[in-house]
């Protein structure tokens, strides 16, 4: 064997056995990652930035149960960097997944913060990042169970409320055509069902306008709009209704009063609870709409003195479809929607509808929205008289319901 033979063969067996320790040594480098990452808590790279990110609650939690990393909406549900999950139900699902190696998916109730509040109804998910670390993603599905649970409720009620003027309107068409030869008859039959046909185009329009009001993201028509306006498009439409019940309608208040929204929407929801005042109050008595400000509220106020509403019912008022008396909403033709109405329109402008009642002594219903300075193109004399009138807090009428007005 040649010179150059034996050097080849060296220099081969050297590379065999650098090759060797090479992968001897990226073994061991590879055991010993491997050994540390099985008894690390160290959040993995990157993983906190990602978390920072998130809009929805989301930990890295090991062993222990203790949150190494978390997002900002964490926080809302007690979850807080250093400290132990508080929920049970999540650490077991934490655990779970960790021992199982397989992600796990529940719904859940939680609270919200250390206060008592009203539990959450949240999508969690918990998946493994490493033997001890896990990841618990927490989304407050809340609001999308509460709307889908509207719209069920809403598709029911409604179609069950069809039914009924439906059902007669259908059975009026058939008793006409019986009583074909009667002309008496047929005039009685056809006075009933044009009262029916009248019922189901005021719960059609009452169920088109609620739809609305759910289901629009936001005010489309929004401008300065003077509460005068808005009281006294409710009055005038409803002054038939009124002089046929022998009901009067006292309006009072502080005049020159403006608030941001819909004249449109806010108009019918005043009108909403002056037509219920009108139908539940006797005759002879009168329905009192207030205005006034207190702060940088406005407040409307709509007195009846009716039978009032006992203290248990007045929680469900505003639902859809509740009527607290049965006989009179069928006398009166109500539907059931008007306060549900009411209480969307206002909330949609960013305010609330308040209720006082006792039974044998009326209802006072409040709309309180917030106020807004009067618009810019008001004439200047105009603003004087408004002013004076503010300051003075003049009334027109005869007060209704003490603090009301």
């Amino acid at each position: 064997m040649d010179q150059t033979q034996l050097v080849l063969l060296a220099l081969f067996v050297g590379a065999v056995v650098g090759g060797g320790v090479s992968a001897l040594i990226f073994l061991a480098f590879r055991m010993r990652d491997t050994a540390r990452a099985r008894t690390s808590d160290d959040v993995p790279p990157g993983v906190s930035a990602v978390l920072h990110a998130m809009d929805d609650a989301a930990i890295v939690t090991d062993a222990s149960s203790t949150v190494l990393a978390a997002s900002a909406p964490a926080e809302v549900f007690g979850m807080r960097v250093g400290e132990v999950i508080p929920s049970d139900e999540v650490r077991a699902m934490a655990r779970a997944a960790r021992d199982t190696g397989a992600p796990v998916t529940e719904n859940l109730r939680l609270h919200r913060g250390a206060a008592p509040s009203e539990p959450r109804l949240v999508a969690a998910r918990a998946t493994g990042i490493s033997p001890r670390l896990t990841l618990v993603l927490v989304r407050d599905i809340t609001e999308r169970e509460r709307v889908e649970e509207m719209r069920r409720d809403f598709v029911a009620n409604t179609s069950h409320e069809l039914k009924t003027p439906v059902g007669a309107v259908s059975l009026l068409a058939e008793a006409i055509e019986m009583a074909a030869d009667d002309p008496d008859q047929v005039r009685i039959f056809t006075a009933r069902l044009s009262a029916e046909a009248s019922r189901l185009g005021a719960l059609t329009s009452r169920i088109m306008s609620l739809s609305r009001l759910q289901a629009s993201a936001e005010l489309t028509e929004v401008r300065d709009v003077s509460i005068d306006e808005v009281v006294a498009g409710a009055v005038d439409a409803h002054t038939l209704q009124a002089d046929s019940a022998q009901v009067s309608i006292v309006r009072g208040g502080t005049r020159g009063l403006y608030v941001r929204g819909e004249a449109q929407v806010l108009s019918e929801a005043v009108g909403n609870l002056i037509a219920n005042a009108i139908a539940y109050s006797p005759q002879g008595s009168s329905v009192g709409v207030g205005v006034k400000a207190i702060e940088q509220i406005v407040e409307i106020a709509v007195t009846d003195r009716g039978i009032g509403i006992q203290e248990s019912d007045q929680h469900r008022v505003f639902e859809r479809f509740y009527r607290a008396d049965q006989a009179r909403s069928r006398r009166t033709g109500g539907t059931g929607l008007g306060l549900s109405i009411v209480k969307h329109a206002v909330q949609r402008h960013g305010g609330e509808v308040r209720l006082w009642s006792r039974p044998g002594r009326g209802s006072t219903f409040t709309i309180r929205l917030p106020l807004t300075e009067a618009p810019d193109y008001e004439a200047p004399r105009t603003k004087v008289r408004r002013k004076a009138r503010k300051a003075t807090a003049a009334t027109r009428s005869t007060p209704v319901k003490g603090d009301t007005v």
